[in-house]
C-alpha cells in the first residue's frame, strides 16, 4: 500500500509557495533596495537643507502673507 497524504496539507504549502512566488515578484517590480531608500533620504534632507538656506524671512506686515506673518 502507498503512503498516506494529506492533501489539505499539500494544497497550503502549494498556496503558500504561489504567495512567496508573487510577493516576490512584486518585492521586485515595486521596491526598493535598502540602498536606493538611504540615497534617497540622504538626497531629500540634502535638498531640504539647501531649500530652508535660500528662504527668504521678512519682517513685520510687509510680507503679505495670508496670516499677516
Amino acid at each position: 500500500m502507498g503512503d498516506l497524504v494529506n492533501l489539505r496539507q499539500i494544497r497550503k504549502r502549494a498556496a503558500r509557495a504561489a504567495d512567496e512566488r508573487k510577493a516576490e515578484d512584486n518585492r521586485i517590480r515595486h521596491g526598493l533596495t535598502k540602498r536606493q531608500r538611504d540615497d534617497a533620504s540622504v538626497e531629500r534632507s540634502t535638498q531640504d537643507r539647501r531649500l530652508d538656506g535660500m528662504r527668504i524671512v521678512r519682517s513685520g506686515a510687509e510680507s503679505g502673507g495670508v496670516d499677516g506673518e
